[in-house]
């Protein structure tokens, strides 16, 4: 018998009170000094959310084991005002919000604030939408539990669906685990008069959750991925950039929607595309996910950022500068092969 006042009492703190949790980034994302990257400190904000559950009564890992109900990050939209580095405690606040119309039924705004210079400062805002999608393989689950009433509100039994678009041509030949192209139909097709780069991977397992789907960190994973993939293939490689001049990556902004599930070792198309330039100061792009199936694409999920340069110094500080005709010159299409 399930106590379903003790779900309402979860519910109604979940959706009216706010949270706040002391999280610190992972060593894993100092990949250039001391500095955290994008991706990093969107998984503290996400993981500010699951602490948010947690404090409500709602542990996400109980709500799978008992009712099948996977906790899903859908949407996740930030902007960094200034920087994360490794030894940095962080404040994470997360505030319950009413969802927009036709939104996911779960919304909140997230800050993350850190001590600088004896002061607290606020470094990054973020807005969040969550789903919990009902997994009903009784495999998995023999002993699954009805989902209480009052957690109806927000679950589902699919994300998106993703809705089917253009018949694609041919079938392309398989690829190994691990395996990834850069040429093929279906990317020809989808990059056709844009200024981007694309490839196809097999989804690794280690890019999902619940034992079938991508989830947000693996899209984050994959537009961190994207930028890295462009700007390699037009001579301006993050290792070349920052051998030559130390100049850094730098990220001001970062949205990601979840549009369609794609699967455990399907094949996956990502397209990223610049889309706007800002002087030679920052640039925006768009990252697109697809899948192909029953001959047809589905965009399972959609994404943006803002990037611009900066020196690294002492390990903890990033001066943004503007880059040169070098960069502008690969950003608007040009190769550069020079070394």
């Amino acid at each position: 018998m399930i106590d379903t006042s003790a779900f309402e009492t979860g519910v109604r703190i979940l959706l009216t009170e706010e949270s706040a949790v002391t999280l610190t980034p992972s060593y894993e994302g100092a990949n250039i000094g001391t500095y955290l990257g994008f991706k990093h400190v969107n998984y503290l904000v996400e993981k500010g959310v699951i602490e948010h559950f947690r404090s409500a009564g709602l542990p996400v890992g109980e709500l799978y084991q008992r009712f099948g109900l996977g906790f899903d990050v859908v949407s996740l939209a930030a902007r960094l005002r200034g920087g994360l580095y490794i030894d940095d405690e962080a404040l994470v606040r997360v505030r319950p919000v009413a969802p927009a119309a036709g939104r996911p039924a779960l919304a909140f705004e997230v800050s993350l604030t850190v001590p600088r210079g004896g002061t607290p400062r606020r470094i990054v805002t973020a807005t969040v939408h969550a789903v919990l999608r009902l997994d009903e393989d009784a495999r998995r689950l023999p002993d699954r539990l009805p989902v209480p009433a009052p957690l109806a509100f927000a679950t589902v039994r699919e994300i998106g669906p993703a809705q089917p678009g253009a018949a694609v041509p041919g079938r392309p030949a398989p690829l190994v685990s691990g395996g990834t192209v850069d040429r093929d139909p279906v990317l020809d097709e989808l990059l056709a008069g844009r200024n981007g780069y694309g490839w196809r991977m097999r989804v690794p397992y280690t890019y999902t959750h619940f034992s079938e789907r991508v989830q947000m960190s693996g899209y984050l994973r994959l537009i961190e991925e994207a930028k890295h993939r462009f700007v390699d293939a037009r001579g301006i490689s993050v290792s070349r950039l920052l051998s030559e001049r130390n100049w850094i990556p730098l990220v001001t902004e970062s949205r990601l929607e979840i549009l369609g599930e794609a699967g455990m070792e399907e094949d996956l198309y990502t397209t990223y595309e610049v889309t706007g330039i800002f002087k030679n100061l920052q640039y925006t792009s768009r990252m697109e996910c697809h899948v192909v199936r029953g001959g047809r694409l589905l965009r399972v999920a959609t994404g943006a950022i803002t990037h611009g340069y900066a020196v690294a110094e002492n390990g903890n500080r990033a001066r943004v500068i503007a880059w040169d005709d070098t960069v502008g010159r690969a950003l608007r299409g040009a190769v550069d092969t020079a070394r």
